[in-house]
């Protein structure tokens, strides 16, 4: 396992295409989203360029690890997973492949948000506030590398991409990744405040208020995990039987 692991990370730090726009788009997004606002303030006393900081970082880390589905639906049109069958790999070891890999392109896309955030923007954070924030957005991202390996066994190739997609915007809109979501209708928040990405947001408390992250919002991206992650084994088992 720990050799496919190194394959994966390998693979994916090969793709220099698939690198570059996981990490120019959420950057350019923030810059043009934080600029419409000026110095304007989403919440008394919360900054748009903090607020939208954060959200365009777990934005950008979620699109970077979704997009490991196509590669996946990829990689099984191509007969690359049933060679991998072939080694008796067990479904947890593949789903924790590739939640390795997916969690490298993560990292530098969060990174690099942070990066603009603070010396493009003016944010201004204590300075534990930043490697934490960077620690818990990452960690975060686990969470839906797990989603993305499920999608891409769920969906065949020829309908991979728009299910992603439509899984990517939805997720986000629900999240307040674009908007706060104490501007939406009660209806919406309540249902916002139940998606994984809504809680992946709370990680941002870090730097919004300097508090650590609830304890809910822990519990409930732990909970997101392990069913995300059972659910890509089931699929990764499902394939291997109708193979």
């Amino acid at each position: 396992m720990t050799t496919l692991i190194r394959l994966e990370i390998t693979r994916v730090l090969r793709n220099r295409k698939f690198l570059f726009f996981s990490l120019l788009y959420p950057s350019v997004i923030y810059l043009l989203i934080s600029s419409s606002y000026g110095g304007k303030e989403i919440t008394p006393g919360m900054p748009a360029a903090k607020y939208f900081m954060i959200s365009m970082a777990t934005f950008g880390a979620v699109g970077a690890v979704l997009s490991g589905a196509q590669r996946i639906a990829t990689e099984r049109k191509n007969g690359w997973v049933r060679q991998l069958r072939l080694s008796a790999l067990p479904g947890h070891g593949y789903v924790i492949a590739k939640v390795a890999s997916a969690a490298t392109v993560s990292l530098p896309a969060i990174l690099l948000v942070l990066l603009i955030g603070g010396l493009g923007k003016g944010v201004r954070l204590a300075a534990w506030q930043w490697p934490a924030l960077l620690l818990v957005l990452w960690v975060g991202s686990f969470v839906f590398a797990a989603l993305g390996v499920a999608l891409g066994y769920a969906a065949g190739p020829e309908v991979v991409q728009p299910v992603v997609m439509i899984t990517y915007m939805g997720l986000s809109f629900l999240g307040g990744s674009w908007f706060s979501l104490a501007d939406a209708p009660v209806w919406l928040q309540d249902i916002g405040k139940a998606s994984p990405t809504w809680l992946y947001n709370q990680l941002g408390r870090i730097a919004q208020t300097g508090d650590l992250p609830g304890a809910g919002a822990l519990t409930g991206l732990a909970a997101y995990f392990v069913a995300f992650a059972a659910l890509a084994a089931w699929l990764y088992q499902r394939d291997t039987r109708q193979a």
